[in-house]
Order: C-alpha cells, then sequence, then structure tokens
C-alpha cells in the first residue's frame, strides 16, 4: 500500500494591481509674477486608468492648463511627484522626456494649431515625420478615416469648418498611438452641436482604443460624456 501522499496546492498569489497610466501626487506649482510668487497648483492628486475619460472642470485661471502641462511632461511641479506610464516626469531629462511626449502624449488645443500651408493629411502626418518615420502616410490617412475626414485629405485646412479642423487635430494627436491623450478645451471654439460631435468621438477613442482622455473645459454638459468629472477651484480640486 502507497502510503505516499500529496501536499495540498497553494492557491495561487492575487497578482498586483496595475499601475495607473497618470499618476500626480500631492503637487504643487509656483510660477515667479512681477517678482512675486503665485499659486497655479495646491496638493493636487488624481490617477488616471487606461481608457478612462475624465473632464477638469472649472472657471478661467482655476489650474486647468497647468495641470495638463505637467501631465503631459510640459511644465514639472514645484513639488510632488508625476508618473506618466511608470515614467517619473519630475526629474526632468529633457531627452527622455521628448521621447515621452512624442511617442506616449497627443495633445489638441482650442485653436486647432493646423499649419496652413499644409494640407490636411500633411498636418496628420508632420508628428510622424519629426518622430523619424519614413513613410507616414498610409497611417495618416488611417487616423483621418478614423475621425470620418477620409475624403478631405487632400484638402488645405482653410477650406474646412471649424468641427472638421478640431477632428484632423484629433487625427494629428493620435497618429503616433499616443496612450495619453490631453484636450485643452477642445469644443471652446465650435458651436453646441458640433462641441457634442467632437465629445463623442473622443469618448468613442478612449473605449475602443482604450486612450486615457485627460480634458480641460468650461462645459458642465461635457460631464454626460466622460467617466469622471474632476471640478477645480483656485488651484485645488474640489468636491
Amino acid at each position: 500500500m502507497d502510503k505516499t501522499s500529496t501536499a495540498p496546492s497553494l492557491p495561487a498569489a492575487a497578482a498586483a494591481p496595475a499601475a495607473p497610466l497618470l499618476s500626480i501626487e500631492r503637487v504643487v506649482k509656483d510660477y515667479r509674477t512681477n517678482g512675486e510668487s503665485v499659486r497655479a497648483l495646491d496638493d493636487v492628486t488624481l490617477q488616471i486608468e487606461s481608457g478612462e475619460f475624465v473632464a477638469l472642470v472649472g472657471r478661467s485661471g482655476c489650474g486647468k492648463s497647468t495641470l495638463l502641462h505637467l501631465a503631459g511632461a510640459m511644465d514639472f511641479p514645484t513639488s510632488g511627484h508625476v508618473r506618466l506610464d511608470g515614467m517619473a516626469t519630475d526629474r526632468p531629462n529633457e531627452a527622455q522626456l521628448t521621447a515621452l511626449r512624442r511617442k506616449k502624449v497627443g495633445f489638441i488645443f482650442q485653436s486647432f494649431q493646423l499649419l496652413h500651408t499644409l494640407s490636411v493629411v500633411e498636418n496628420v502626418e508632420l508628428p510622424l515625420l519629426l518622430a523619424g518615420h519614413a513613410h507616414p502616410r498610409p497611417r495618416a490617412l488611417d487616423r483621418l478615416a478614423a475621425v470620418g475626414l477620409a475624403d478631405l485629405a487632400h484638402r488645405m485646412t482653410h477650406q474646412l469648418s471649424g468641427g472638421q479642423m478640431q477632428r484632423v487635430a484629433i487625427a494629428r494627436a493620435l497618429v503616433h498611438s499616443p496612450r495619453l491623450l490631453l484636450a485643452d478645451e477642445p469644443t471652446g471654439n465650435l458651436d453646441s452641436a458640433t462641441g457634442t460631435s467632437i465629445l463623442e468621438l473622443l469618448r468613442a477613442i478612449s473605449k475602443d482604443q482604450k486612450t486615457a482622455i485627460l480634458m480641460a473645459t468650461h462645459s458642465t454638459e461635457a460631464a454626460a460624456f466622460v467617466d469622471t468629472t474632476i471640478r477645480m477651484r483656485d488651484g485645488r480640486i474640489v468636491d
């Protein structure tokens, strides 16, 4: 009779939770203006996951745009910590941060920031050319198709409506497949119907492509399209 026995198997250890895509911890940002220190952000903490659509809502001067700049490694905190996709951006290394911005971050601006001497598709492929891609045209055309502008690829930007120009700007921001999309008042120069279509497009991008989106806006109506609304006042997040 075999008296050997098998030890009971132990349950597998639970996997550690994934780190958030963007982590901002106890951040303070001060600027010098006319020899005086002005606090733009005061003890701000937030986290954003992949595929999450977050709106920063508040009046002008409340710190929304400053927070976007820190999230995208375009500026650095006076104190506190910012991590994007595992990389600390509060300890500047310009070469690494330039690579991070080009690969991981896309930017959308209220005023579109398109180059009017270039065609639609040339505007979209420009970030890829700056990053050294030899053949950017197919990807640029693919991104234009994704925002519904495939038929307008070879038009000049001055021939477009405001909503179409913002769609071109979104295609350009997505052309390098960023993990984080930063949008500063993306509907601010658009009528309400066109603004709604842009918000619907951004929501679809966040869900379909698992792209995190951090959007600064004055619009309380935007809350209907996002996963999380963060209200700001005087450089602080308020409940």
